[in-house]
């Protein structure tokens, strides 16, 4: 995809008001493909304006109608499938065929669900004596992370629109171009000029002039547990909503009577997937002593798999955080048993799959976000040792359990502190709720739960 050089506002490409630009660089070759507009608080003042003036007839608009626009939407991306996929692989990395089946997958699926939504939604009942309305909840604010570029637009601008609300975009400046396609889906798919909006830039300009904007009545965030803070602490001030999904460390536990094997495999699958970049990625395997020499070996042989299979982190600033980790992990203690701080390739911000063994809890590669391709093995004695193992960060938003016995898996995730948890190997729901405990964030994305969160309540007594 050719990058535009405007802003889609008020629905129509719209010059910038400043001259700044931001270049989008192909993580693999280290190649610019495009340059941006770096937007200012007066673009994103115009965003809001429009966002505002479309508001009373968008949230009036009937529901089936909202659905057949959203209905549209998912239309356009799966035409444009294979064309957006090949954008995200350039500006990101992921390898082709990963951005077609799930960079591109997912959020086909997930504008469909929210075409069903707002077509069966119960946006009023009754209760007694009183009648209950669920309406949008205004303008909505949406920044949004580089690692899953569409998906992350998708999860809270489809949710946001099919409530009724109208939405002004700041994506993450890595990944612009991803963003600049789906404003052209959004156009093609026929919603009316300003219920839309983008405005590309850098996240302490334009994602700070967005968050802090008193025409802004909603601020939807994803990404890290720090600027989240700042974003909560912005908008409590003015007293908005938030909605967050930040950070995590997920703890994979596999119990005794597991299939070993399988549930090794299917774990550093998951963690080197997108590279390592995924906020949801089982970082932490947790094995019981007796077992744990031969998952360490299981572990070394799976990741041996990835070595050509997976992309380069999004950017040199990236790359660099986590070799610093494993540096890290190193000083520390734990034994490097595959991967490390030496580039595979020549060009490119590449990271070799990484495992650690011997990794204690209090480690720093226990504790912290690290968002690459390294794994933590951990030992535990029983149970209950497995439980503060895994409940032992600051972080809750997703995780693994894997036994022989699935009443033996489902008994340990009810007590683990985490939003999500997959039982067996089980597969992502996009209906499901998704967000964390903790430091990992405030509300939910996905199915009706997602849809809630930008829905305010009304009740009228009779």
């Amino acid at each position: 995809m050719k990058a535009r050089d405007g802003m889609y506002i008020d629905g129509a490409w719209r010059p910038a008001a400043g001259q700044d630009g931001i270049e989008v660089v192909n993580p693999a070759d280290e190649e610019v493909i495009g340059r941006v507009p770096a937007g200012t608080a007066e673009d994103v003042d115009r965003a809001v304006r429009a966002a505002r003036a479309a508001l009373p007839a968008w949230s009036a608009t009937p529901p089936a109608e909202r659905a057949a626009r959203l209905a549209a939407l998912r239309d356009v991306l799966a035409a444009r499938k294979d064309e957006i996929a090949g954008t995200i692989t350039a500006e990101l990395g992921s390898p082709l065929p990963f951005s077609q089946a799930v960079h591109m997958g997912a959020p086909i699926v997930v504008a469909g669900s929210y075409a069903e939504l707002a077509a069966t939604y119960a946006f009023e009942e009754k209760i007694g004596n009183s009648t209950v309305y669920q309406e949008p909840v205004g303008v909505v604010g949406a920044i949004t992370p580089w690692n899953y570029p569409l998906h992350q637009i998708v999860a809270k601008a489809a949710p946001a629109l099919a409530a009724g609300c109208t939405v002004v975009l700041k994506p993450a400046e890595d990944t612009p171009l991803t963003a600049q396609a789906f404003a052209e889906a959004v156009h093609e798919a026929g919603f009316p000029a300003g219920v839309f909006n983008l405005v590309t830039g850098l996240g302490p300009v334009a994602g700070q002039a967005l968050a802090e904007h008193p025409g802004v009545d909603m601020v939807s965030f994803t990404g890290s547990t720090a600027v989240g803070g700042q974003i909560a602490a912005t908008a409590g001030a003015a007293v908005k909503k938030v909605a967050l999904e930040l950070g995590g460390k997920s703890a994979n536990v596999i119990l005794p009577s597991a299939d070993l094997a399988r549930a090794v495999g299917v774990g550093v699958a998951n963690v080197m997937a997108n590279s390592g970049q995924t906020c949801s990625a089982w970082t932490r395997m947790l094995v019981h002593s007796a077992q744990y020499t031969a998952a360490v070996e299981l572990a070394v042989a799976a990741a041996a798999k990835y070595g050509d299979r997976i992309g380069p982190l999004v950017n040199a600033r990236q790359r660099d955080r986590v070799r610093g980790y494993v540096e890290k992990g190193v000083a520390e203690g734990a034994r490097l048993v595959a991967g490390g701080v030496e580039s595979p390739r020549e060009r490119g911000y590449f990271v070799s799959p990484t495992v650690f063994a011997d990794v204690t809890p209090e480690m720093t590669i226990a504790q912290e976000e690290i968002f690459g391709p390294v794994l933590s093995i951990l030992r535990y004695e029983d149970e209950d040792d497995a439980l503060r193992i895994a409940n032992g960060t600051a972080y809750g938003l997703a995780g693994a359990v894997w036994a022989g016995d699935e009443a033996e898996a489902v008994a340990f995730a009810r007590r683990m502190e985490t939003g999500q948890v997959d039982i067996n190997g089980g597969r992502f729901n996009p209906l499901a709720p998704f967000g964390g405990y903790k430091q990992s964030g405030v509300g939910r994305e996905l199915g009706v739960h997602g849809l809630a969160e930008y829905l305010q309540t009304k009740s009228l007594q009779f």
